[in-house]
């Protein structure tokens, strides 16, 4: 019998993260409240340095936009999830699970060079802070900000065109909770070397720069901190740029991790478990470790709190500044 191709007219069936339909309702209202403090807590910090003149640095212009990437990241593939588990269904058309694919790996790919511009600018502010200004100067800025978007966006669409010349079988099945390059390129019943080629040839060609760089740029700040003569000031240091290190590892450890054993195993309902560490909880815990432990960022926050009429401090976003602002 000759294969079917559902390029056409398909749809695949995302499988999620369990299968045990009394624990999808415990699912649902878990990710509901990851995703809410995710969008809260970023437009928090949008709002913050775009309203404030006192925020409007390299640090927090770097900031924002890894805010906004967090905002497309969790939106794409977060609400999906959802609604499958709502309405008992499954299914995600061919298109919307190509777009899905491109906008997570492009968006990803985003994040990982933010992450990367981010670390040289805490190096450049630690190592070289008599040169900050000169260094990390507006065009460079934007110079960064758009190389990263370019790669990220050029990086989906590379991938997104690689797997529109794939035929698919009935085999339809994506054991993941969104549509994941690697695991829709394992459902194709045409040749995928290409594609798999591809795949860690970009991985390696772009995850080479950010990787490094960021390795790089944590070592050199460690080193200078070691040097710094006060006890107590070394202990902040270590504290706040420990926290950020912390979220960059879990980020490109678990994505790193998640890609290589997609390539050695077949155990595919774990891979989209360990999938949640870098695509659902940075996105979620980045303007915790970014911006609730910074004075300035406290300071603006208040400024914006102050202007939210009485009846909108009901919101989980105001007890969770507060519960902050208490500690």
């Amino acid at each position: 019998m000759k294969p079917t191709n559902l390029t056409d007219v398909s749809e695949f069936l995302l499988l999620g993260l369990i299968e045990d339909p009394e624990l999808q309702p415990i699912l649902f209202g878990l990710f509901l409240s990851m995703y809410m403090v995710t969008i809260l807590g970023n437009l928090l910090i949008i709002l913050a340095v775009s309203s404030d003149p006192h925020l409007h640095t390299p640090m927090y212009f770097f900031l924002s936009h890894l805010s906004f990437t967090d905002i497309c990241i969790s939106t794409t593939n977060i609400p999906k999830m959802r609604v499958n588990i709502k309405i008992h269904n499954q299914h995600i058309s061919y298109t919307g699970c190509l777009l899905q694919m491109g906008l997570v790996t492009g968006f990803g790919e985003f994040e990982s060079c933010l992450l990367a511009a981010m670390a040289y600018d805490n190096y450049v502010a630690i190592c070289h802070p008599l040169m900050y200004t000169v260094i990390m100067n507006p065009h460079l800025c934007v110079l960064l900000i758009l190389l990263s978007l370019l790669i990220g966006m050029g990086n989906a669409l590379l991938h997104s065109l690689m797997v529109l010349r794939l035929s698919f079988c009935t085999n339809r099945e994506i054991p993941h909770f969104f549509s994941e390059l690697a695991q829709v390129i394992k459902l194709a019943c045409s040749d995928t070397l290409i594609n798999n080629i591809l795949i860690y040839f970009v991985a390696s060609l772009v995850g080479g720069v950010p990787v490094p760089g960021v390795i790089f740029s944590y070592t050199r700040i460690l080193s200078s901190i070691l040097r710094m003569p006060p006890v107590e000031g070394k202990l902040k240091a270590f504290s706040t740029y420990g926290s950020y290190l912390s979220v960059v590892s879990l980020f490109y450890g678990t994505a790193l991790g998640v890609y290589i054993s997609s390539a050695v195993t077949d155990s595919s309902r774990k891979t989209a478990v360990a999938s949640v560490m870098y695509i659902v909880v940075p996105q979620m815990i980045n303007p915790f470790i970014y911006s609730l432990r910074n004075r300035d960022m406290k300071r603006a926050f208040k400024k914006i709190i102050n202007r939210i009429p009485t009846s909108l401090m009901m919101s989980p976003a105001f007890y969770l500044f507060l519960l902050n602002e208490s500690k």
